[in-house]
């Protein structure tokens, strides 16, 4: 348990079961060590939680306002980034042209650069459609900063009138959707089309933004 321990607390990100256990004495019950070692850290500052399936140390939830001051210097995101990133959540894998059709609005330049850029999303593939669009998801960077250990872990409808984000005079038939990280139409690795230089699908992507400047200004 003290190594497990020593593992997690040196860990530059959270740690999965077999990277322990690569680690650990042979026939080590990975599963049970974990366990205690989050019966141990419950009820002390910091705590073990498991997030995208994988283990870290994290402050203690009722500690947070320790932390205020950093958060109030860290720089806020849009609320067009903000929409973005959570259409991108529930929607994944979705295109560019799909955001603009959910949001009603254009996606401006640089917003899903900025998602990209704080690592809370990436690329996914390329949809099957006339023009191969490429598609976005979020990452295992996203599920932790938020705390989720799947996104299939983010609020429903339920869970959001609950918390009063949304009011009780909601349109006919309006569903939250079931965000999933499994496969579907335009996720992948670009592994159906030859092999692209590092970097080109997102190079694309930031000429498609330009491109549109240059169509509107």
């Amino acid at each position: 348990m003290r190594m497990a321990e020593a593992l997690l607390f040196a860990a530059s990100e959270p740690l999965d079961i077999d990277s322990l256990a690569a680690r650990l004495p042979a026939g080590t019950d990975v599963g049970a060590v974990i366990e205690d070692l989050q019966k141990l850290y419950e009820k002390r500052g910091v705590n073990l939680v498991r997030v995208a399936n994988k283990w870290m140390f994290r402050t203690a939830e009722d500690l947070a306002f320790l932390m205020e001051r950093a958060a109030l210097e860290q720089r806020k995101l849009s609320r067009a980034a903000m929409e973005t990133l959570a259409i991108i959540a529930y929607h994944q894998p979705v295109t560019r042209a799909e955001i603009e059709e959910i949001r009603g609005v254009s996606v401006s330049k640089g917003t899903i650069d900025v998602l990209m850029e704080t690592s809370w999303v990436k690329l996914r593939g390329r949809k099957r459609t006339p023009g191969r669009p490429v598609t976005y998801g979020t990452t295992e960077a996203f599920l932790v900063h938020f705390g989720l250990e799947a996104v299939g872990d983010l609020p429903g409808l339920d869970d959001l009138k609950a918390s009063g984000l949304l009011d009780g005079r909601l349109p006919p038939g309006f569903e939250v959707p079931i965000p999933t990280e499994g496969g579907a139409e335009g996720d992948g690795e670009f592994d159906d089309e030859p092999t692209e230089e590092y970097g080109q699908a997102h190079d694309e992507h930031l000429a498609h933004l330009g491109n549109d400047d240059d169509q509107t200004g």
